[in-house]
């Protein structure tokens, strides 16, 4: 099942695949009603991503009414930001981990900062991280970050 959009820009303020990205996000939801059919509560569900995954983990959050045990978002944006926060039908509360490279060529760490200010408007449970010198990609420091922070959303029942 394909969860992805189309790319049309990495413009601060470009065209976004607007039917794209909500057909990605009802993947997504599926996929977290397949879990809970699997016996999976929504609070042991933790949904993740690296930049487009990362964009996609948060907007399919923040449009999924049901209350999840966390979001990680990885050298990212928030799709379709301009719906936020009226558009916010759950999650308002979940923790979120957001973590971005200071060096990032690719999702520029202005992405990350711009998001990281719309999300403390969605959420007062938000957290972000940069990284000196990371690119997008990851680090032993930033796997660590979110080793910690899964930890924390899924404890050992």
């Amino acid at each position: 099942m394909p969860s992805w959009f189309d790319l049309k820009s990495l413009d601060v303020d470009g065209v976004e695949d607007k039917s794209g990205i909500k057909k990605a996000r009802d993947n997504i939801h599926q996929l977290i009603e397949q879990e809970v059919k699997e016996g999976i509560p929504y609070n042991r569900i933790v949904l993740g991503g690296f930049s487009q995954g990362g964009a996609l983990a948060l907007y399919s959050s923040f449009t999924n009414k049901n209350t999840l045990a966390g979001v990680v978002a990885l050298s990212c944006w928030l799709p379709l930001r301009n719906e936020f926060p009226a558009g916010i039908l759950g999650n308002s509360n979940t923790p979120i981990l957001q973590c971005h490279g200071e060096s990032d060529p690719v999702v520029p760490y202005k992405f990350g900062e711009l998001t990281s200010q719309l999300l403390k408007q969605c959420t007062s449970n938000s957290e972000f991280k940069s990284y000196r010198d990371l690119l997008h990609s990851s680090s032993d420091e930033e796997m660590n970050d979110v080793k910690n922070f899964v930890a924390k959303c899924l404890p050992e029942q």
